[in-house]
């Protein structure tokens, strides 16, 4: 009796100790985040985590890299017609909301339980959380990650620095992080001079930048084009 009395005690401060360690590692993990979230208000980002990502599987799996062009423009240097673009494609509703925009989730439910064609509802700042701070990896605790840094960017961020650093992170085909380097590649161009037409073409890549090209745009791409010039006027100026 005594044996089974000391057992349940012994599993009863084992199941405490791993709450605590667990509990330790969540409250860790989540100064760390903060701290990067901090700091990144005030410093521009020399890379992004998926850039080392990417850097670590090629060095330790063999797979197939290109070294990233990323060069930093402050958000004054980038075209403004590039800044309505981008949001008149990916996140209309940008200045409104806190990060997750519930209207645009509520109508891809829709879409799914109807049986439409799938579109994601990624706003521009959960999309800055994984450019910057997550590896481009497939999996349920990098969609928590995500969302945990989209509030804590709501929080620490102002809407301009959210928009600076997502154009300046973002994926824009292989091996092209930015808009500077979008503008190089696509244009021969800085991102400052950038026309409506360029910049909309540009904003019309990123649903799928390694499958399309703006400098070779298919008639689905013109079409996605001509919707986010029409949109343009309507968006704000940062």
């Amino acid at each position: 009796m005594k044996d089974m009395v000391m057992k349940k005690k012994q599993q009863r401060s084992f199941s405490r100790w791993i709450l605590k360690s667990l509990l330790k590692l969540f409250l860790l993990l989540a100064c760390l985040s903060l701290f990067q979230v901090a700091v990144l208000k005030y410093i521009d980002p020399p890379f992004t985590i998926n850039m080392v990502w990417e850097r670590l599987r090629h060095e330790l799996f063999d797979a197939p890299y290109v070294v990233p062009a990323y060069g930093w423009q402050n958000l004054s240097k980038i075209s403004p017609h590039l800044k309505q673009a981008v949001i008149a494609a990916e996140d209309q509703r940008f200045l409104t909301h806190h990060g997750f925009d519930f209207a645009e989730i509520k109508i891809v439910f829709r879409n799914v339980l109807e049986g439409k064609s799938f579109r994601g509802a990624s706003t521009i700042t959960m999309q800055a959380a994984r450019s910057v701070f997550l590896p481009a990896t497939r999996n349920p605790l990098r969609k928590l990650a995500e969302a945990w840094y989209t509030v804590l960017i709501e929080v620490v961020w102002d809407k301009a620095r959210i928009l600076e650093i997502y154009l300046n992170t973002v994926d824009w085909g292989t091996g092209i992080v930015g808009a500077q380097a979008g503008a190089r590649a696509y244009f021969a161009k800085d991102a400052a001079v950038l026309t409506r037409e360029q910049a909309a073409l540009m904003a019309a890549i990123l649903p799928s930048p390694h499958k399309w090209s703006p400098i070779d745009p298919s008639p689905h791409l013109k079409k996605r084009q001509q919707r986010i010039l029409a949109a343009m006027p309507a968006m704000p100026l940062l």
